[in-house]
């Protein structure tokens, strides 16, 4: 019921972009609350009563909730208590008329943001939705943050290497990340493809806002479903409670899923929903919400014979890999193992000259990841301060007496070479008593690629 509004100019300054439910009886009212607030560039629906609004809040997520307080059929004050039921991260801001402010007052104690007593003039009301939706933005980041500190990443130090390969990658994240294009990250395993994206965020204007980060290698895709778009209480056996995905604690941020080349098929249709107009839903609801993310994705597969063998969507493929990025494995960045090694080994540490000319030599199947491994493995066997050859493994220190070509590369036959690394595998597997999770994280693989390496030498 509309008692009178006072229509001023609109020389004010537009506010964020904000998803707004308008609910009055009156339509003329709501018509012109809607035409100002869409011009403004907000995304706004409108009903006529509350049932019809409830019908739209079950659809999609609202930021923020004007509602009159005096309708017919279901009152606003029952409609205020089942919104804030439906959708208690929504602010409300009531329309009460003269000589109703114990239904204010009433209102504010079920949770409404703040009232407005018409007639009124729109810019009051479009301060107070200005502020309602702060309120609520800085809910949602704080919410952002506390996800995020919950999942506790591991935050690895800067890239190292000067090498002619990583000053190109250097120079790509400096040009690709301040777009908020998605970007495809390629490279074997171990050649440290989340840096980059960790690298591409710092460098991007979300750098002060979330980069949560998956690897669709780790999760059944069962569980990487609720992980990625969040569940409604009761959505599967075991959903206590309501839980939000990554792709919330992300927005306004930036998502990097990791190993992408392994998301099933019906996960691939809703991550390029989300892609195309950011919209979403938890998994066991049917309510639409909106989310502002920039996406990085990164996987050590070929991604074009994966599209032509039909095992990735041709369209999600084109919209993932806006601009992509080559990361060079270690055995082509020469020169780069010395400063790597200095680093992984710390200010306390030395290494023998012949155990660092073998670490420059050997060609890192595992890549970064595999050196890490060494390093720590020959810390943990050598006498401190110094690590020697023999704490190295095996196969690493094999290459300290090869002969070295013109290209800085070890001479060494190929069937040498796969017999080493064969060695090496059953070696670690033997070590971790069959163990194939614990092997793979020895070996600086994921699970997929010891299988490969298996089949590939034929380890039983």
């Amino acid at each position: 019921m509309c008692l009178g509004l006072h229509i001023p100019s609109m020389n004010i300054a537009m506010l964020k972009p904000t998803d707004l439910l308008i609910v009055d009886d009156d339509p003329e009212f709501r018509a012109s609350v809607v035409q100002r607030f869409a011009r403004r560039g907000h995304n706004v629906q409108d009903a006529g009563d509350g049932e019809t609004a409830l019908a739209l809040a079950e659809r999609r997520q609202f930021d923020v909730a004007v509602i009159d307080m005096m309708m017919p059929g279901m009152s606003g004050m029952e409609l205020l208590e089942r919104l804030r039921a439906q959708n208690p991260e929504s602010e409300v801001i009531v329309l009460t008329g003269q000589g109703s402010v114990e239904s204010a007052v009433r209102a504010m104690k079920l949770g409404a943001f703040d009232y407005l007593t018409k007639p009124f003039p729109l810019t009051e009301l479009e301060t107070l939705i200005e502020k309602a939706h702060e309120r609520r933005q800085l809910r949602k980041e704080n919410q952002q943050l506390q996800a995020v500190l919950g999942r506790n990443q591991r935050v690895e130090g800067d890239m190292v290497g000067n090498s002619r390969p990583m000053q190109e990658v250097y120079r790509l994240i400096q040009r690709a990340g301040p777009t908020d294009k998605a970007i495809l990250i390629q490279g074997e395993s171990g050649t440290g493809k989340e840096l980059v994206a960790k690298a591409l965020h710092r460098h991007s204007l979300r750098a002060d806002k979330p980069l949560v980060v998956i690897n669709c290698a780790a999760l059944p895709e069962s569980l990487l479903e609720s992980e990625l778009f969040g569940h409604e209480k009761g959505a599967f056996t075991g959903a206590a409670v309501a839980k939000q995905g990554l792709f919330e604690m992300a927005d306004g941020g930036t998502l990097f899923i990791d190993e992408i080349g392994e998301l099933a098929g019906s996960l691939q249709a809703k991550l390029l929903r989300v892609l195309e107009d950011g919209s979403m839903r938890r998994v066991g609801s049917v309510k639409e919400r909106r989310v502002d993310v920039r996406l990085l994705a990164a996987t050590n597969r070929n991604m074009a014979q994966e599209v032509a063998a039909g095992r990735f969507r041709e369209d999600l493929y084109y919209r993932i890999n806006v601009m992509s990025l080559q990361l060079p494995p270690l055995r082509e960045r020469s020169g780069d193992v010395q400063p790597l090694v200095a680093k992984f080994l710390g200010p306390d540490w030395k290494i023998a000259d012949d155990a660092i000319a073998a670490l420059c030599r050997y060609r890192w199947p595992g890549n970064v990841r595999q050196l890490i491994n060494a390093i720590d493995r020959a810390k943990i066997l050598a006498d401190p301060p110094t690590i020697r050859l023999q704490e190295l493994p095996a196969e690493i220190a094999h290459f300290a007496d090869m002969q070295v070509n013109g290209d800085g590369q070890a001479e060494l036959e190929e069937e040498s070479l796969a017999a080493i690394q064969r060695a090496h595998v059953v070696e670690v597997l033997a070590r971790e008593r069959g163990n194939k999770a614990k092997a793979a994280r020895a070996l600086g693989v994921n699970r997929r690629s010891l299988y490969r390496l298996l089949e590939k030498y034929n380890i039983q």
